[in-house]
């Protein structure tokens, strides 16, 4: 069977990256390709890099152009994809069932309406199915109740990329009982495709070139609960996570390098080897070299993450190490924010919801130099 998959959004960064795995899925079918302000346009005008979509002519953003196909991939900034979303689901009640609906913003993700409320300041639009099928659920060691959700659902919300680097270095000791919560601090390196493709002074060359620009710091970042809410899913005690958490714009078209310091937890310190135990947390949740996760690799120890071998690929890099000095474990993890941040993760959680082999279509080589 071959479904067909609109992509809406489809001339922005999120969703020229969503066409270039789809264009190679064999499974799949491109089918309408929408914007808003840019319809009408050829899609090469923006994503001269997809060849075989050059000629494609970009259609409005609109319910019945997408209820057509099969799937739909809301590629768009958040708050527009409720609408879109209530519009096809008032078509689909009259005229058969709606479309499988991936959400790539924010607008699903949330679990809580007051945390959403409180961060994005608009209407509530409810929680998907989330979109990370390696998220660990409280209890496990490596991931399988993600992947039975995702499994069974016609509803995704894909996480964020800031959400999905944090969450991918620390889980594993949250779920081992080997981390606290309490005093967690966060910084990225995040490349400039990250900040959309908005034409704002602060993401000219001429202001990004040679400059490093942190931006929501504070505990201003929108992220910041999300990240809350996949570590309670992994064992943190409800209300006991606090997280300072600072993103900084780097020289970089695409990529994410997350570093994370946790205090350790008495498990931890008053093990006979902490090291040991430590690394073998990641290793029950993600696997040794060559075994376990697929598109998350744990590192050799004393091989530290990099951006550059991630890039243009569905996975992702991850090291864990205990600094003894500050009493506290610093793990990292890097990606792609444009593969494994936003993309890749859609395309494997579309995957799951059809009952296809999990990784078809997604790139596990990167790309150098």
């Amino acid at each position: 069977m071959t479904w067909t998959v609109a992509v809406a959004g489809a001339t922005g960064y999120a969703g020229g990256e969503v066409l270039r795995l789809l264009a190679a899925h064999p499974e799949l079918r491109i089918g309408a390709l929408t914007a808003a302000s840019s319809a009408g346009s050829r899609l090469g005008d923006h994503h001269p890099h997809l060849l075989s979509l050059a000629d494609r002519i970009v259609q409005p953003t609109e319910a019945e152009v997408l209820a057509e196909n099969d799937v739909v991939v809301l590629a768009l900034p958040h708050g527009a994809s409720g609408a879109i979303t209530a519009a096809l689901e008032k078509l689909g009640s009259a005229d058969g069932p709606t479309p499988v609906l991936i959400d790539c913003g924010a607008d699903h993700r949330l679990t809580s309406q007051q945390a959403w409320e409180t961060f994005y300041g608009s209407d509530y639009a409810g929680a998907w199915t989330y979109g990370m099928p390696e998220l660990l659920h409280a209890g496990e060691t490596c991931a399988r109740a993600q992947r039975t959700e995702l499994a069974a659902t016609r509803r995704i919300a894909v996480p964020g990329c800031n959400v999905t680097a944090v969450t991918l270095a620390l889980q594993p000791g949250i779920a081992a009982g080997l981390i606290a919560a309490s005093r967690l601090t966060a910084v990225l390196a995040v490349g400039y495709s990250g900040a959309g493709k908005a034409l704002k002074p602060h993401l000219t060359a001429a202001e990004a070139l040679g400059s490093a620009q942190p931006y929501a710091v504070g505990g201003t970042h929108r992220h910041i609960p999300e990240i809350i809410q996949n570590l309670e899913m992994a064992g943190a005690a409800a209300g006991s996570t606090h997280l300072s958490f600072t993103p900084v714009l780097v020289p970089m078209s695409r990529g994410i390098l997350a570093t994370v310091t946790a205090p350790m937890t008495s498990a931890l310190r008053e093990a006979v080897d902490p090291d040991a135990m430590l690394r073998a947390a990641w290793e029950d949740a993600y696997g040794a070299a060559g075994r376990g996760e697929s598109l998350i690799h744990l590192l050799p120890e004393g091989t530290w993450p990099t951006t550059g071998p991630v890039l243009g690929s569905g996975t992702a890099t991850v090291q864990v190490a205990i600094d003894r000095g500050a009493d506290a474990v610093v793990a990292m993890c890097a990606i792609d924010n444009l593969g494994k941040g936003t993309a890749s993760a859609a395309v494997q959680s579309l995957n799951l919801a059809l009952g296809l082999e999990e990784n078809t279509a997604i790139t596990t080589q990167g790309v150098a130099p």
